[in-house]
Parts: structure tokens; C-alpha cells; sequence
């Protein structure tokens, strides 16, 4: 019998000490993630080994972006832009890149509209002067400033981030961030599914002053009205003479005695 329970302790043994590292080897809790997670990159997108001074470079890569690159060259704000990222030391670039397609829903005639000045804000409004990386766009402050300005009532742009989304708002359009076209220290360029359109543009603009009414020129009818409230007339010969009144009357009486006194003399 005592055998018996000297065997039962022994195989309790290994049990024991096999539960105790168990428990001490306890798996660590995960780390926190960041609210948004990195983007995942645009399908159509290969740009590993492009430069990140060569946004037109980077964007032809890319496909889908023609419209895009033909309004930044018309512009001329890609040489901006390439000046800026040669020549930055520290921010660097975040562009918003709508495709083809998104130029395509805009309504019809609406880019030839454009004054050349409302056009380069337009693309200015798609570019932050600062490189958000793909896990950083909640720590931006909204409004979001831009190249274009960071008036609010002008010119609005919010980011919303959590999860996988990142949401853009201009107070015309909600556009979302479907993907990753280039990303280093520098620059980074996000696909976005629509054109960022600045609240200005919509907005009612105040009616031009009217025009102050031209004073028109005095006729010979006018001087004869002057002429007549002076208490002259005006002869066939254009000549003006004293018009029939008491008081001429007595002013011809007292000229006509002083000449009859010259003459008697």
C-alpha cells in the first residue's frame, strides 16, 4: 500500500512542474496598433524605383493619371513641385491624385471654365505642404492646410482616419483614399476616388457695381432756358437783347434821356 502511494507522488510530480512554466510563460500582451493601419498599395501602381523628384515620372508609372499630368504641365505647377522636393530640407510633400475617372465625373465643360489662376488652386488644393505618412493621417488638425491656402471659409479640407479609411471632406465632395501610389521620407502620393473641389468655386459671387449714370452734354435748348431765366432772349442774329419788363422799361427810359442831353449839347 505504501508503495502504491509513493508511485502516485512520483507521476504527480512532472504534472506539477509542467503546469507551473505554463503559467510563467504566459504570452506578453500585443502592442497597440495605430488607429489607422498602413494603406494598401494602388493595384495599378509600380513605382519602386522611381525618384521622388519625378512626380510626373512617378504618376506615368502609375497609370490612369493623364488628365492629372497634362493639368499640372499646362500649369506648369509640376516644376514647382520638383523645385520643392530637390530643394526641401525638412516636411516634404503629400499629394492627393484623383484618376481618369474621377476627372471624368465632373460635370461637363467644368476644367475649361476655369480661370488659369482657378486652376492652379485647384491642383494646389490636392497637395499638403508636409509628408503624412499612411499611419499618420489622424494626427492632422482640421482644417488641413494646403498649397492653396489655409483660409477655412475658402478653402476646407478635412481628414478623417480610423481603421483602414481615410476620408476627405471640402464641403462639396466626400472623397476617400483607396491606396498608396509612392511613399518615402519625402513625398508621398494617395489614390483618391474623386477631385477635391474647393468650396469657393460654388459659392455665389457678389453682383458688379453698377454703373454711375453719364451727365448728358447741355444742347442749345438748355442755353436758351438759361438764357431765359436771366430775363434775356436770343435773336435771329444770336444777338441778346434786354427782355420786356418793368424794370428794363425804366432802364430804356433813363438811357434814351441821357442821350437826348448829349445831343441837345
Amino acid at each position: 500500500m505504501k508503495l502504491l502511494v509513493l508511485f502516485s507522488l512520483l507521476l504527480l510530480i512532472p504534472f506539477s512542474s509542467l503546469y507551473s512554466t505554463t503559467l510563467a510563460q504566459a504570452p506578453a500582451a500585443a502592442p497597440s496598433k495605430p488607429i489607422v493601419s498602413t494603406l494598401s498599395q494602388s493595384p495599378s501602381s509600380d513605382t519602386s524605383d522611381s525618384s521622388p523628384d519625378d512626380l510626373i515620372g512617378i504618376l506615368r508609372k502609375a497609370k490612369s493619371f493623364n488628365i492629372l499630368i497634362r493639368l499640372m504641365k499646362t500649369t506648369q505647377l509640376i516644376n514647382q513641385l520638383n523645385a520643392q522636393l530637390i530643394t526641401i530640407k525638412s516636411g516634404g510633400l503629400t499629394l492627393f491624385a484623383p484618376d481618369d475617372s474621377s476627372f471624368s465625373h465632373l460635370k461637363v465643360g467644368f476644367l475649361n471654365s476655369l480661370a488659369d489662376n482657378q486652376k492652379i488652386e485647384l491642383l494646389q488644393f490636392h497637395v499638403l505642404p508636409t509628408y503624412v505618412s499612411s499611419s499618420n493621417f489622424d494626427s492632422l488638425s482640421n482644417p488641413v492646410r494646403t498649397l492653396a491656402g489655409d483660409n477655412p471659409t475658402r478653402l476646407q479640407l478635412n481628414v478623417t482616419a480610423y481603421g483602414n479609411n481615410v476620408n476627405i471632406s471640402t464641403g462639396v465632395v466626400n472623397a476617400t483614399v483607396t491606396g498608396v501610389i509612392y511613399s518615402d521620407k519625402v513625398l508621398a502620393i494617395y489614390h483618391v476616388d474623386k477631385v477635391l473641389l474647393p468650396l469657393d468655386f460654388f459659392k455665389p459671387k457678389p453682383p458688379a457695381p453698377a454703373p454711375s449714370p453719364e451727365i448728358a452734354p447741355k444742347t442749345d435748348n438748355d442755353n436758351s432756358s438759361a438764357a431765359d431765366n436771366l430775363g434775356t432772349s436770343k435773336d435771329s442774329s444770336g444777338a441778346f437783347s434786354l427782355m420786356s419788363s418793368p424794370g428794363t422799361t425804366l432802364v430804356s427810359l433813363g438811357v434814351s434821356l441821357v442821350a437826348l442831353v448829349i445831343i441837345s449839347s
